[in-house]
C-alpha cells in the first residue's frame, strides 16, 4: 500500500475514488427514465388524489390511458422493463408524492422471466403496499395479475402460480385488490390470444389495450 502511495500521490487516488462513487450512482437502474417521469408531472401539475397506474412496459404503452378514462385524474408512471425492486427503489417519486387514492401496479411479468422467485416478488410488493399505506392507510391498491404473453408462454406455469398467490395475498390484505388480467387474454380453451399483442408478442397492441379498458373501467367506476 505504501509503494502504491509513492506512485499515485494520494490527490490523484481520492479522485478515482470520487470517479468510482460516481460511475456507481449512474448505474441506479431507470433512475434517468424516473427523473423524466417524475419532471414531466411537475411540469404538467397534478390533483392530490389522483389514480396512479404504474409498473413496467405494458403500463408504460398504455399510451392511450388518458383518453380511454377522460374523466379520471389519471398518472401514468410506467418505466422500462421494471421488476418489483425497481418499483420499491422509486416508490417515492413514482406512486408515493403523487398522493394518489389509488394505485395500480403491474409488476411480476419482467421478475418472471428473470427467474426471480414468486415469494421473493411477492416480497418486494408487500413491501411496496407496506410503504404505501405507512403514508395513507386510506389509499386503494390494485396489484395486477400478469398477462399470458405469448413469448413468454413456456413459463405460463410460473406465471399462473404467481397470480393465484398474489391474488390470495390481496384476499389477505385490507385496501388491496387483485386485478385478474389472464382470461380476458387467453381463449376458451385457455391459449394465449396473439392476435392482441405486438410483432414481439409481449406487448399488448390496441386490440388488446381496449380489453384492458374494459377491465379497469369496472374498477376505476368504484
Amino acid at each position: 500500500m505504501f509503494g502504491l502511495m509513492k506512485r499515485f500521490p494520494i490527490q490523484l487516488i481520492a479522485l478515482l475514488v470520487f470517479l468510482c462513487q460516481v460511475g456507481l450512482a449512474q448505474e441506479v437502474p431507470f433512475e434517468n427514465e424516473v427523473k423524466r417521469i417524475s419532471a414531466k408531472y411537475d411540469s404538467l401539475g397534478w390533483r392530490q388524489g389522483a389514480t396512479v397506474f404504474t409498473g413496467s412496459s405494458t403500463i408504460r404503452m398504455w399510451s392511450t390511458l388518458e383518453e380511454t378514462f377522460p374523466e379520471e385524474s389519471l398518472i401514468n408512471t410506467g418505466f422500462g422493463g421494471s421488476k418489483a425492486s425497481d418499483l420499491e427503489r422509486h416508490l417515492f417519486p413514482l406512486v408515493i408524492k403523487f398522493e394518489p387514492s389509488r394505485v395500480f401496479i403491474y409488476e411480476g411479468d419482467n421478475d418472471l422471466w428473470a427467474g426471480v422467485e414468486v415469494s421473493d416478488i411477492l416480497t418486494r410488493l408487500d413491501n411496496i403496499v407496506t410503504r404505501i399505506h405507512l403514508i395513507n392507510p386510506d389509499i386503494e391498491i390494485f396489484l395486477i395479475g400478469a398477462k399470458p404473453s405469448p413469448s413468454r408462454w413456456e413459463k405460463k406455469a410460473s406465471y399462473q402460480i404467481f397470480n393465484q398467490k398474489l391474488s390470495e395475498y390481496c384476499r389477505a390484505k385490507e385496501k388491496v385488490e387483485f386485478v385478474d388480467v389472464w382470461k380476458a387474454l387467453t381463449t376458451s380453451d385457455g391459449s394465449p390470444r396473439p392476435e392482441l399483442y405486438i410483432q414481439d408478442q409481449l406487448h399488448l397492441n390496441q386490440d388488446g389495450y381496449v380489453i384492458w379498458a374494459g377491465i379497469f373501467e369496472e374498477y376505476l367506476k368504484n
